[in-house]
Parts: C-alpha cells; sequence; structure tokens
C-alpha cells in the first residue's frame, strides 16, 4: 500500500511538472506574437512615468572661503576715523662719553608717520517673496546667500592686505609718500619662482634687521604657478624633510626656508609677469572701521528679503625694509 502510494504522489508530481512547462511554453509564446503585433506597449511608453528629485541643498562654487593673510598682518582692531596713523621712531646709536661732568648732548629721533585709508564695501543680495513657494530650497532662510557674502568679505580683506604690500601710502600730512624702492624688488630676469629668488629675499630680510632675530615672523605668497615651479626644482625638493612635506603631499604651505608659506591666488599678473611678495608680520597694518550683515525685508521692493553685507576696510605698509616684491615669469 506504501509503494502505490509513493507511486501515485511521483505521478502526480511529473503532472504538475509538465503542466507549468506546457504553461510557460504558451505564455512565451503568447507574449512574443502580442509584442511583434504591437499589442504590448508599456515597456516603451514606461519612460513617460520616469521622475527626477530636485537638490534640498545648495552647492557653493569653489572659491577661497577664509582670509589667509589677515592673521598674517599687524591687527589694529575696530578702527574709528576714516583712516589711522602708523607711527615711526627711526634708529638711534649711542655716543661716546669723552668729557666727565659735561653738558648733555641730546639726540633727535625721527619720527614720522603714515596714513592708511579706510574704504566702505558692500554687497546686497535680493530674494523675491513670490519666488520662495517655487522653491525647495530657501537661500535666505538656509543661510547659503550669508554665507556667500562672509566668502566674499574674507577675499576682500586679503585684497586689501595685498594692496598695501606693494602699494604706496602717504604721511599724515600728505607732504611725503613712500614707496617700496628697488632694494626691495627682486626682478623677474625672465625666469620664474626660483631657489635663487627665494634666498634673495630672505637675505634681504637678515641685511635689514628684519628678521626672526628681532622677534620677526615672516611670511610668503604664492600661487599654483609658483606650487608647479617649486614642486618641479630638484634644487629645492631634493632634502628628505621637502621630499617628504612637498612631493608627497603635493602641498608647499607650511614653514621652510624661513618663511610661513600662505597660497594666494590674487597675485597681480601684468605683461606675462606674476608679482608674490615676501614680508615681516608687523610691516603691515590692517583695521576694520565695521562689519555688518543684514537680513531685511524691503518695504520698498514688495517686501522682499533682502541679505546684505556692509564692511570698511585699511591697510597700510609700515616699513619699507620688512616688504620685498618677487616678481617671476
Amino acid at each position: 500500500m506504501k509503494k502505490i502510494r509513493l507511486a501515485f504522489v511521483a505521478m502526480l508530481a511529473a503532472a504538475v511538472s509538465f503542466t507549468w512547462e506546457i504553461a510557460a511554453r504558451v505564455n512565451k509564446a503568447l507574449f512574443l506574437h502580442m509584442h511583434k503585433s504591437g499589442m504590448i506597449l508599456c515597456s516603451q511608453s514606461i519612460t513617460a512615468a520616469f521622475v527626477q528629485q530636485w537638490d534640498t541643498s545648495i552647492r557653493h562654487a569653489a572659491q577661497q572661503a577664509e582670509s589667509r593673510l589677515m592673521k598674517a598682518v599687524t591687527d589694529r582692531g575696530t578702527i574709528t576715523g576714516d583712516g589711522f596713523t602708523i607711527n615711526n621712531l627711526g634708529a638711534i646709536e649711542m655716543d661716546e662719553n669723552t668729557v666727565r661732568h659735561g653738558d648733555t648732548d641730546w639726540g633727535d629721533p625721527n619720527h614720522s608717520n603714515r596714513l592708511a585709508g579706510m574704504k566702505d564695501f558692500y554687497k546686497a543680495l535680493p530674494l523675491d517673496r513670490n519666488d520662495i513657494p517655487k522653491m525647495i530650497v530657501n537661500p535666505v532662510t538656509g543661510g547659503d546667500y550669508m554665507s556667500a557674502l562672509m566668502k566674499a568679505k574674507n577675499r576682500k580683506i586679503d585684497q586689501v592686505i595685498y594692496a598695501a604690500l606693494g602699494g604706496s601710502i602717504s604721511s599724515k600730512d600728505g607732504a611725503t609718500t613712500n614707496t617700496l624702492p628697488a632694494t626691495q624688488k627682486i626682478a623677474h630676469g625672465g625666469t620664474g619662482f626660483t631657489k635663487a629668488k627665494i634666498i634673495q629675499a630672505r637675505s634681504i630680510f637678515r641685511a635689514n634687521e628684519a628678521d626672526e632675530e628681532n622677534g620677526e615672523e615672516l611670511y610668503m605668497l604664492y600661487n599654483d604657478k609658483v606650487l608647479q615651479q617649486i614642486l618641479s626644482d630638484t634644487t629645492l625638493t631634493s632634502a628628505d624633510y621637502l621630499a617628504v612635506q612637498m612631493l608627497q603631499a603635493g602641498n608647499v604651505a607650511g614653514k621652510w626656508m624661513g618663511f610661513q608659506w600662505i597660497p594666494y591666488q590674487g597675485l597681480t599678473f601684468s605683461a606675462s609677469t606674476y608679482y608674490a611678495y615676501a614680508w615681516a608680520k608687523s610691516g603691515v597694518h590692517f583695521g576694520k572701521g565695521y562689519e555688518e550683515g543684514n537680513v531685511t525685508r524691503r518695504g520698498d521692493k514688495k517686501d522682499l528679503w533682502q541679505v546684505s553685507m556692509g564692511a570698511s576696510y585699511g591697510a597700510g605698509r609700515q616699513d619699507e625694509s620688512k616688504v620685498v616684491e618677487v616678481a617671476f615669469q
């Protein structure tokens, strides 16, 4: 009896398997016939139901976000007025005393001053109230507009400081104009940013007693061209330390050859020549009149949102002997 049941189960399983195989063949033949005759269109028109997912964030374009030069100059803090003065006192020397109980000989120290003027800057970004319901991302409430203005403000600080490095600065009464002399300039000489120029700049600071021996911090600007030329110069990257730190990292930032190197893409480019600067921290002064960011409704512009940033900055060179211009091609 048990054998009969097993045989029956086997026959039933074979019948079911055969039935499924026949059904599959019939369905396949029917599908091919309907597809060839154009009766099945869903596989061709399904793309009409495709959707696109909109971004829920705003991405900022590649840009310099922080001020890199402000930390490398003397910060005069908040300035009250349309400018600030830089007072200098010249060097004096001791005289030999050869007369006992003699009269006092007074020295005449050289006092001078300079006036760094303040400049005002402003930018506003509007957003119409009618546009807000049409957007997934609100750049006002999300802080994106203010973030963009903050980055622009920080870049402006560096532009003001860079201009002061090589620009002219007048005395308070306007009678004297101080410019960077030829002795503080390294000509391009038809060459790039070479090791010889770095050494020459370093020696100028030593000759002027404007280096670390007098407590100065020295800085040097570089851009992408300098990076490329330095990393390609085997005379600069042959040492083990520089090879590891510069070649493997692909970066020249940091302190080497006596300078703290600062990346800055805003170098002046004129007549196929770039102009970089090296300087002592005490050699350039920077001040802020004010900085203010606002988010307001403009009633005179149909109540649109306005995000704005206003600021006042000024910078001036304190001493020409503490700044060196390095030209390169």
